[in-house]
């Protein structure tokens, strides 16, 4: 069984794509909307939070746990990784973001390659981020895009209100007009120079995709992190296939499983907005300590 974690729903647009690609392995999705926003906490709060989370899905089952959420991957992971799990009792364990493997498709280069290569380190082209205030002012896609590509021009933008929009179920009208501020925001900072990639990200924003599609030219290639990270993961079990080696033998186990730290009944009617097939969530108080 694989886990993906999340501070609220919008790791479901990951969740559901996982799901869909591989349906041959469990998944159970943790939310914890008993804590959701993680946008105005501390790093030290979105940290440990991740981490009691992680552990959460670590003792459900999950060798694996996918930080489906762009603050927590932003904040979080490269502590639990390399600081953390190693520590830990859950050897054997793994944790894994969507930022890795987005700036791996934003710039065409392998996530263990730090340095400049040709012909990338020639590359010049502008790819623009859009994203939450919190995943925007880490400035990490800007870091370790610019790592890899030193000559390319990153531009990011801040959709503050888009994400809040989409889970309330805004008007069609409501959300392009959000979009098109955004986009003209970006196109500002370019002086209307457009972007020839653009990464999504906020994993709420793959529900208006097709809005991002009509503001920006068709030239741009849109990059979501849905499918990024489903293809990503495909690549990591294809040379680490342990990780899910027992799970077509765990009984009595739906496909998917929606676990919340908060109230489940509310989480379920919410979650329709991304995945209106969704099962139901569960509490998973029972399994939370810190």
């Amino acid at each position: 069984m694989i886990g993906v974690f999340d501070s609220g729903l919008g790791g479901l647009t990951v969740l559901r794509e996982l799901a869909a690609r591989f349906p041959q392995i469990s998944f159970t999705y943790l939310g914890d909307h008993a804590h959701v926003p993680y946008g105005n906490r501390s790093s030290e709060e979105v940290v440990d939070l991740t981490r009691q989370g992680v552990e959460t899905l670590f003792r459900l089952g999950a060798r694996l746990v996918i930080l489906g959420c762009n603050t927590a991957t932003a904040v979080a992971a490269r502590q639990l990784q390399q600081n953390w799990l190693p520590k830990s009792q859950w050897g054997g364990h793994n944790i894994l973001g969507i930022v890795a493997p987005t700036v791996e498709a934003a710039t065409q280069t392998p996530w263990a390659v730090t340095a400049p290569q040709y012909p990338q380190k020639y590359n010049t082209d502008i790819i623009a981020v859009f994203g939450t205030t919190r995943t925007i002012s880490s400035n990490v896609y800007r870091e370790e895009i610019r790592k890899r590509c030193p000559k390319v021009v990153v531009v990011q933008q801040i959709c503050a209100n888009l994400a809040g929009a989409i889970e309330h179920e805004a008007p069609e009208a409501e959300l392009d007009a959000l979009v098109q501020e955004g986009v003209a925001g970006l196109l500002s900072q370019t002086h209307d120079t457009p972007p020839h990639r653009a990464i999504l990200g906020c994993t709420h924003f793959p529900l208006v995709e097709h809005l991002f599609a009509r503001h920006l030219p068709p030239f741009t290639r849109i990059l979501s992190q849905p499918q990024i990270v489903a293809d990503s993961l495909e690549d990591y079990l294809h040379r680490r296939p342990h990780f899910v080696a027992d799970s077509s033998s765990i009984a009595n186990q739906s496909h998917v499983r929606l676990m919340t730290t908060g109230n489940a009944r509310e989480a379920s009617s919410l979650a329709q907005v991304f995945w209106p097939d969704a099962p139901s969530f569960e509490s998973a108080l029972e399994y939370t300590r810190s």
